[in-house]
């Protein structure tokens, strides 16, 4: 069994769910599970309904919740007949957004936040399998939030793995063993209270390392829109390389002074059960990617990784001593 992820890239538009139906044909004799993110750029829409409706501007709320709910109609259009059951599912996905709004604000911006946001998994989730049953292939949906428990930490919620471990045994494996793909969302699970929670913002690669280790997965493969794990970020830099080889340790490293291919979580539940982790292209989905394991590269290309926003401050002493612990200290009580 194998786990793929596709993010909101490969999804954003008709042209590009053709595309992944196209890619999983190869694979059509496997077992795969396969966790996809919202449709690009859907995430920013659903957090300005949030916004507004935390302003207590309901109107605007509306209009932001119209215009993410047509544009997922208007996609399913060129995918399936007018006559088709999913436009039903997606309707009642976005219902659930409306009863939200019509209530007050929640005093907690952060449940409000996991309640409206995560539907946006929900909805391309739903129009995937949909296309995929509709391609002729074995496909069925799988809610991730009768699989997936955390805690009440909303918006960056803390895996049960005991409990999300025996779900998965008692869940998703007898789903597995009669359906070839297993469609469902990263990023979003549920409390044991059933209150849907989200793992941090482009938590879907989490979400995938988690199935990944819960089901002892043959390997673990993040779809992107660039070649692999890159020397830097191509919007920014030229004449970068493809890393063909990375060790967890390196990927680590990388992840944690923020490079953005993976997500920082990710790593480390492949790296306890030595699961391999590749990262392909959508767009050249022969080319071989970047492979990350267990083994160690003698040397690696210098790597560039810019953070955004930051500020650096040079700080010196004014008397005749060396910035001490002291010095450290009111510093860090001034910041």
């Amino acid at each position: 069994m194998k786990v793929f992820k596709f993010g909101g890239a490969s999804l954003k538009d008709a042209e590009n769910i053709t595309n992944v139906a196209h890619i999983l044909q190869h694979y059509s004799a496997q077992s795969l599970l396969l966790v996809v993110s919202a449709m690009g750029k859907t995430t920013n829409a659903l957090e300005e309904i949030v916004r507004a409706h935390s302003a207590g501007d309901t109107a605007k709320a509306y209009e932001h919740l119209e215009a993410v709910r047509k544009q997922h109609f208007a996609l399913a259009a060129e995918l399936f007949d007018p006559s088709d059951e999913i436009f039903t599912s997606l309707n009642d996905i976005f219902v659930e957004v409306e009863w939200v709004l019509e209530e007050p604000p929640h005093e907690n911006f952060d449940y409000m936040y996991d309640q409206i946001v995560s539907v946006g998994e929900l909805a391309s989730s739903k129009i995937v399998t949909a296309f995929l049953i509709k391609k002729g292939f074995s496909a069925c949906w799988l809610d991730v939030r009768g699989v997936l428990s955390t805690d009440n930490t909303y918006r960056e919620a803390r895996i049960d793995w005991a409990q999300t471990q025996a779900q998965m045994e008692r869940i998703v494996k007898p789903m597995l063993a009669t359906n070839s793909f297993v469609v469902t969302q990263g990023f979003i699970g549920s409390t044991s209270e059933n209150f849907t929670t989200t793992l941090g913002r482009e938590g879907s690669d989490y979400t995938a390392a988690i199935f990944s280790f819960c089901l002892n997965a043959e390997s673990m493969t993040i779809w992107k829109d660039v070649a692999g794990v890159l020397t830097a970020d191509p919007r920014i830099f030229e004449n970068v390389t493809k890393i063909d080889r990375l060790s967890y340790r390196e990927a680590i490293e990388m992840t944690y002074y923020g490079a953005t291919v993976i997500h920082p979580k990710t790593i480390k539940p492949l790296q306890n059960k030595n699961i391999p982790l590749r990262v392909k292209s959508f767009l050249q989905p022969e080319a071989n990617g970047t492979l990350i394991t267990d083994d160690t590269e003698a040397n690696y290309p210098p790597i560039i990784i810019v953070e955004k926003n930051q500020t650096l401050l040079h700080i010196a002493s004014r008397d005749f001593s060396f910035i001490a612990e002291h010095h450290l200290s009111r510093l860090f009580s001034l910041f």
